[in-house]
């Protein structure tokens, strides 16, 4: 009899503890949310096309103010370096004095020599009337006409000096060639400077550039007229419109100029270095916000929400930004859901819970 209750003994305990893993499995609580995160889907926008290029501001055209005169004293500088000046305004002055003095010498000599050409223009008068009368020979005649002639001639000479000394006279003072600002200044009060010298050196109508720098490829996708917007160390901004590309392109670099007019702004400087980008059109973008995306080993990654509350981390090439936007040009499906406030506190197979609030799509 005790040897029969064993086989049932042993069923009635397999059965206990069957019901007691049946429980403890009824009675397991699901994973809990690693996060609570607002998801959003990619939004299709249109966006602006820009190229981004470097480049430096240059003057439009520089116009260099040398001095014309020589062995003069310089007795006055009137501008200096960030004057605006306008055509014909004087700049500077020399000593004029030796010039007069000079200037008068040489009217005093084409006085004498006009004066000289009136007897000879008088005597050779009379031997006109008289040839051939026998009352003067005719080797006389003719030396009285030569005598006119060369009266002439000197009277020609003398008044060419006269105005050579007048020119040089007008050219002690130094004139602005064009309307302009000015960029540098050698003259010196005082100095003696040869023909030549350089003392200003003028912007032309005080126009400044932007020299940006382009790839060869990149030099085919811009064209005159385009407008180009700069972005300042200080973050403002200012539009110019591209006047003309370079004809050529460096041979080591292989880069060629884009030369952008720009307006007038005090707070640009030739010489600067600036960041631009080229306007080039529209296109449609696939965009996420920002903060949607993270930087996980050099790659850009989202973090796309599956049925079952789980993320799965999806790598995905960036490409334009705009604002708080980012447009995905690969790796990511346009109906995806993807996680926005929390993407990067959370890892690949992490389960997350989605607050109530939705995040907003675009801007």
């Amino acid at each position: 009899m005790p040897n029969a209750c064993v086989p049932f003994r042993c069923a009635l305990l397999l059965t206990a503890l069957l019901t007691a893993c049946g429980a403890r499995q009824d009675g397991a609580q699901e994973p809990r949310p690693a996060l609570t995160v607002t998801v959003a889907q990619p939004v299709m926008e249109t966006w602006p096309i820009r190229l981004s290029a470097n480049g430096n501001i240059e003057a439009w055209q520089e116009a260099a103010v040398s001095a014309d005169v020589q062995s003069l004293r310089l007795l006055e500088v009137r501008v200096d370096v960030g004057d605006t000046v306008s055509a014909g305004q004087v700049l500077a002055v020399f000593d004029d004095e030796p010039v007069k003095i000079e200037v008068a010498q040489a009217r005093a000599a084409l006085a004498q020599t006009r004066a000289a050409m009136q007897v000879a223009r008088e005597n050779a008068g009379r031997a006109r009337d008289l040839r051939g009368s026998g009352a003067l020979s005719e080797q006389l005649v003719t030396q009285y006409l030569s005598s006119e002639q060369t009266a002439q001639a000197q009277v020609a000479v003398a008044e060419a000096a006269l105005a050579a000394q007048e020119l040089r006279l007008a050219r002690t003072r130094v004139l602005a060639p064009d309307d302009g600002v000015i960029s540098a200044r050698n003259a010196t009060v005082g100095a003696v400077f040869g023909p030549g010298s350089e003392l200003f050196r003028l912007i032309r109508k005080g126009r400044l550039e932007w020299r940006a720098e382009l790839m060869d490829n990149e030099l085919e996708r811009v064209a005159p007229g385009m407008s180009a917007r700069l972005t300042l160390a200080d973050g403002r901004v200012i539009t110019g419109v591209l006047r003309m590309l370079a004809p050529t392109v460096d041979a080591r670099t292989r880069t060629g100029l884009a030369y952008v007019d720009l307006p007038a702004e005090a707070a640009l400087r030739p010489g600067m270095f600036v960041r631009g980008e080229f306007d080039l059109g529209d296109s449609p973008a696939l965009t996420v916000p920002l903060q949607a995306v993270s930087m996980r080993e050099a790659f850009s990654h989202v973090f796309s929400l599956e049925t079952d509350g789980v993320v799965r981390q999806v790598k995905v090439a960036m490409g334009r930004r705009n604002g708080e936007r980012v447009e995905i040009v690969a790796g990511l499906a346009p109906q995806a859901r993807i996680v926005v406030r929390g993407a990067g506190f959370l890892n690949d197979g992490d389960r997350v819970r989605v607050a109530d609030a939705p995040e907003v799509e675009a801007r």
